[in-house]
């Protein structure tokens, strides 16, 4: 059996799997946390990854491994292949004013076209331009930028600041994928380029850039590394593990899930996101999509929402049930929850644009209100947010054949039951599991093989088509309410 490993460095954990490289079955696995904060020492995430592969038994036996992690995060290093500054995370807002400079400078047309995307304050580029604007000594001492899952990758295979690397600070080793280059608002997925005068229009001058690897490409071996444990020196990295591609986060949870063209993924976390694997590039002025590349030679447009699982835990706190309780008083409310609506902005919300709105419940009369129906009108209305990302990603020509509902939330039955009465495509729900460390695991077989894997992933619940049209035709009524 040869086992390989996949690692998830996301914004609160950091989590690896070993599974046999042939069936995909999970062999062992562990886990460690990250700190809190919207900025991060990439050296706390390089502990963690120690910790992780400890809690999972180590990598002795392991032939390959690749790390997913979370996106659009900016890592700066100098000439020595030192950090200079922590990290700044994807929602790190700071750089929202950034990424209207950028706008204004270039045009929403002109950056869509070139690099598919349109500078919002997650993006690496924005964090940039805020870095150049508010820190100009930081700026300048840049001389190479990389990602999360890019540096990590980096350090696996020796490189980085002298002191602690044994291959040192070469910035000419940095490697990346399309899947996370593509979410840096200077990288095109129609071209496979960097844009260089977007990147200089960001930070202020050149610097060096990760070089992009294609999904089933290694981007070398590992060497050995030790750590110190209260029983002395041992050995946490064994040498010659290829190393994959990796990816960002979306798009390892994509490959982890097998998604191909036709699937579209619902994550519901405390946010929302809405996917699609599709074989063509998309380009949206408005920016509502993002538009992507995949883990493999495809593309992933995508909608992000503020509200989806925290609309859940607001409702249920108010009604004073746990999740599963709130679920059972839902499914005694008939569809459409007798009129009564529930538009999610609590957080404001992104898709739509309108960041200064709040939640609002209509339809309110002495029938309509009642406990059931508010609970009802909760998953309803997170739900609709979700379609309406749909709604985006299908005018960019997207088709879609099924709907992958994942996340915490999607193993409530009262959610898959109104997912199905919500959305017009049959939903799927597969087994929960450690989808972005399963994509990294999958890419590392791929990495070693050359052919991506095919593992069978297990469903948890396949629900009968239900839609009802008036779920969405009345939450439409209310659709431009706090814009």
């Amino acid at each position: 059996m040869t086992l390989v490993a996949g690692i998830d460095s996301s914004t609160q954990s950091c989590k690896v799997v070993i599974r046999d490289g042939d069936t995909g079955a999970l062999v062992r696995s562990g886990r460690a946390s990250h700190p809190e904060g919207t900025e991060i020492d990439p050296a706390a995430w390089w502990e963690a990854l120690q910790e992780a592969v400890a809690g999972a038994g180590g990598l002795a036996d392991v032939a390959a491994i690749s790390i997913a992690a979370q996106q659009h995060g900016m890592v700066v290093l100098d000439v020595d292949g030192e950090v200079i500054r922590p990290a700044l995370l994807w929602n790190d807002t700071r750089s929202a004013q950034a990424a209207v400079d950028l706008l204004a400078e270039v045009g929403a047309h002109d950056y869509a076209a070139r690099v598919g995307v349109v500078p919002v304050a997650s993006f690496t580029a924005t964090k940039l331009r805020w870095m150049r604007d508010a820190e100009p000594a930081n700026a300048a001492r840049v001389a190479a930028v990389a990602l999360p899952h890019d540096w990590l990758t980096w350090r696996l295979r020796g490189f980085g600041p002298v002191v602690a690397s044994p291959l040192g600070p070469v910035l000419a080793e940095l490697t990346t994928d399309r899947s996370d280059a593509s979410g840096t608002a200077y990288w095109s997925p129609s071209t496979g380029e960097y844009d260089l005068h977007l990147f200089e229009l960001a930070l202020g001058h050149s610097a060096a850039l990760p070089r992009v690897l294609a999904a089933d490409e290694q981007a070398g071996v590992t060497v050995e590394l030790t750590s110190v444990t209260e029983s002395g020196e041992q050995v946490w990295l064994p040498a010659d593990i290829v190393v994959g591609a990796g990816a960002g986060d979306n798009a390892g949870a994509a490959l982890g899930l097998g998604a191909t063209a036709g699937d579209v993924v619902v994550s519901i976390g405390t946010s929302g996101t809405v996917f699609a694997v599709t074989d063509q590039p998309t380009t949206d002025a408005s920016g509502t999509v993002a538009g992507f590349a995949s883990a493999s030679a495809d593309f992933l447009p995508l909608v992000a929402t503020l509200n989806a699982a925290r609309v859940l835990d607001s409702i249920a706190l108010l009604l004073g049930v746990d999740y599963d309780e709130l679920g059972r008083l839902a499914l005694e409310a008939a569809p459409g929850a007798a009129g009564l609506v529930l538009q999610p902005y609590f957080a404001g919300e992104r898709t739509p644009n309108v960041p200064e709105a709040t939640a609002s419940v209509f339809g309110m009369t002495l029938s309509s209100t009642t406990r059931p129906n508010l609970a009802r009108a909760a998953i309803e209305g997170m739900l609709c947010g979700l379609a309406d990302g749909l709604d985006a990603v299908q005018a960019q020509g997207v088709s879609v054949a099924r709907i992958l509902l994942i996340g915490g939330a999607a193993q409530n039955p009262a959610v898959r039951a109104i997912a199905a009465q919500v959305f017009s495509a049959p939903v799927v729900v597969p087994e929960p599991g450690e989808y972005v460390a399963d994509g990294g695991a999958a890419q590392a077989a791929w990495a070693l093989t050359g052919t991506r894997p095919v593992w069978a992933r297990a469903l948890a619940a396949a629900p009968s088509v239900d839609f009802r049209a008036v779920i969405r035709a009345q939450y439409a009524e209310h659709a431009v309410v706090g814009a």
